[in-house]
């Protein structure tokens, strides 16, 4: 309960709380979209170089790359179990319901942040590696979705762009992944000394960044919710609720196998239970063109990050505490 109300009382929550509701209100609020991209690099180049740092003090062996692999074969499985489920509890159409599934194999990145940010309030340690965990998540639920919209019965759906390359490129080399990895290696390079540099601003600076930047996903969501809500039946809605909790489940399976520590549990729970609004988004669009936009991102953007952000991350640090032996 301590760790529910610190998480609904912080900045982060109530900015999110703040552009949710001036959406929801129809205020005119606005935060011009080049700056809000330039947020989502900066936020993504601080984490990247932070895991790249810690890496480079030894914070990467052979628990780590079970961990990798783990994680792996989780965002491909993710969106089977995505997609049999809205196919067996909602009336989406085969298309629609393999663009929604890749979005809950794929991770979040602003949920992950904001999970480190409360996971550190709540006294916690994370290692590094998990930021390479996260850019590993990305790709692998966008590949599996794919699959299934291919082989699903009375879906004539084709990949398009897959022989011209494009949806590799995009799938690939999508922002999201190249800033994240592309930070982890700089700051595996340069190494604490390095970072020291330029942490006047990229460590100072950040939970403020972070403020502004979920002041822009709150005003999102609610244009989301307002828009394309008539468009979610209550078998979709209850969807984005539930499925996070399966596929945290799930994560804390393989977090106490690999024998994480709760911090760490934490956040590979978290990544696991979060929903892409970024990254899939774009490759779907590409890919899956006659899938619903207005189904796929509200879904994500309007229902789950919500749900994650307010209620799920003291909901997944008590059952990463839950599933580590000796954790506090």
């Amino acid at each position: 309960m301590d760790i529910a109300l610190a998480t609904l009382l912080s900045p982060i929550v109530l900015f999110f709380l703040l552009g949710l509701g001036a959406a929801l209100l129809k205020s005119q609020m606005t935060i011009p979209e080049a700056f809000a991209k330039g947020l989502a690099i900066y936020l993504m180049m601080s984490i990247g170089l932070k895991g790249g740092v810690a890496i480079s003090e030894g914070d990467l062996g052979w628990d780590a790359g079970f961990v990798m692999i783990s994680a792996v074969a989780l965002s491909f499985l993710l969106p089977v179990i995505a997609y049999g489920l809205l196919r067996f509890t909602t009336r989406l159409g085969a298309v629609d319901a393999a663009a929604t599934a890749a979005h809950y194999g794929s991770i979040s990145i602003v949920t992950f942040v904001a999970a480190g940010q409360a996971i550190a309030a709540a006294g916690l340690e994370t290692s590094g590696y998990l930021v390479a965990v996260a850019a590993l998540m990305e790709v692998p639920a966008i590949i599996s979705a794919l699959i299934i919209a291919h082989r699903s019965p009375g879906s004539q759906e084709s990949v398009a762009g897959s022989d011209r390359g494009e949806l590799a490129r995009e799938v690939m080399l999508n922002a999201s992944v190249v800033v994240l990895i592309g930070s982890l290696i700089i700051g595996w390079i340069s190494g604490e000394k390095g970072m020291k540099t330029i942490a006047p601003f990229f460590v100072e600076p950040f939970q403020g960044v972070l403020c502004l930047f979920l002041l822009d996903m709150g005003l999102s969501a609610g244009r989301g919710l307002r828009n394309g809500w008539r468009q979610l039946g209550p078998g979709t809605i209850a969807f984005g609720i539930y499925m996070p909790l399966i596929s945290g489940l799930l994560a804390a399976g393989v977090a106490a196998l690999n024998g994480m520590g709760t911090g760490d549990a934490a956040l590979l729970i978290t990544l696991a239970a979060s929903a892409s609004y970024i990254a899939v988004p774009a490759a779907m669009r590409l890919a899956l063109p006659k899938a619903r936009p207005s189904i796929y991102l509200t879904l994500s953007l309007g229902i789950t990050f919500p749900f994650n952000l307010i209620l799920g991350l003291p909901l997944y640090i008590w059952l990463a505490r839950a599933i580590t032996p000796g954790a506090a």
